[in-house]
């Protein structure tokens, strides 16, 4: 293959609605720079050609994009490569702002796994649609990271202490409570996801959202888990620190707070100290501010032994026992 990117990304344009497909499927998608360039510069060739619509969807029906390829981006911090992980997550961050901004309405078709990167091209366009196998995570906590991809910016939006209770256990949401928190907009059920981008072709002048409404399965949001809990959720991760949040889930006393105690206690210290910190601030800052303030952490937290020790647990031995050690990053890159 002469351009590996070009046959991970198919990109086309029919009748007025431009198509991209994620097409690594083996990697469940998993976002190279390679990809995240070739994304960028079809949506940017596209701006200047009249579309109605943009539909983003997944060759694989596991995954839409189940993130950023981490693994790559720890053998460069191992191999002291900064270059190239600054190019990749300076490449992705551009690329999430191009579709926050983009001229034309974003449609994602998310069916199986979302997460990290795969909300990076999602939630900041204007439609997501959900089907019965959506699964939507920020599960970076888990590996010595931090929610990024303009996490700090649209986690702190979402309603009570949810974003909060996301970013810090990557606590994995189905359909139902993706569009319980807003995350999704739309459900429509797997088989009927092929059906999407005709529909726009055949009705350019009919709002997106209409269009979709007529393909829509009755929604599951009834059946949101999150929901249920919702009161709860506020109150604990409403909490004003992270010591906190812990003490409330511990007088709880019940099955979800026993589980919500057991994903913060087992992250990292150091990325549930930055997430706090950083989606306490997030809802105060615009997009570019929070995607340059995640930029600038990257730099600093992608060397550190607990994001080294996180990814070669989760993602490179896979033994899931991560051992971790607290690196301060200094009050410096906090306030970035």
């Amino acid at each position: 293959m002469t351009d590996t990117a070009a046959v991970e990304i198919l990109a086309d344009v029919h009748r007025g609605v431009g198509r991209i497909l994620l097409n690594r499927p083996k990697a469940l998608n998993a976002l190279t720079t390679g990809m995240v360039v070739a994304i960028d510069r079809v949506l940017a060739e596209w701006e200047r050609i009249p579309l109605s619509a943009v539909v983003l969807a997944s060759t694989s029906t596991k995954a839409f994009c189940a993130g950023g390829d981490i693994r790559t981006i720890r053998e460069h911090s191992l191999a002291g490569d900064a270059e190239a992980s600054e190019r990749f997550f300076a490449s992705e961050y551009r690329l999430n702002a191009r579709i926050a901004e983009y001229p034309v309405p974003v449609v994602s078709l998310i069916d199986g796994l979302c997460m990290g990167g795969g909300l990076g091209l999602s939630v900041h366009g204007s439609f997501r649609v959900v089907t019965e196998r959506a699964v939507l995570a920020m599960p970076e906590t888990g590996i010595g990271f931090f929610p990024d991809i303009g996490a700090s910016y649209f986690l702190p939006r979402l309603p009570g202490a949810i974003g909060m209770y996301l970013g810090l256990t990557g606590h994995r949401l189905d359909a139902a409570d993706a569009l319980y928190t807003g995350l999704a907009t739309h459900f429509i059920p797997a088989d009927g996801l092929d059906a999407v981008g005709d529909a726009l072709a055949d009705n350019p002048g009919d709002p997106v959202d209409v269009v979709l409404n007529r393909l829509a399965g009755r929604s599951p949001v009834a059946e949101s888990g999150l929901a249920e809990v919702r009161g709860d959720v506020d109150w604990a991760f409403g909490a004003p620190s992270l010591g906190e949040i812990e003490k409330r889930l511990r007088h709880l006393e019940t099955p979800w707070a026993a589980a919500a105690l057991v994903a913060v206690e087992s992250a990292s210290p150091q990325s549930l100290e930055i997430t706090h910190a950083l989606l306490a601030r997030g809802r105060e800052h615009t997009l570019r501010e929070c995607l340059d303030a995640e930029l600038a952490l990257t730099r600093t937290t992608i060397r550190t032994p607990d994001f080294l020790e996180g990814v070669r647990a989760a993602l490179v031995d896979k033994d899931r026992t991560p051992t971790w050690q607290r690196a301060s990053l200094g009050g410096r890159t906090l306030s970035a």
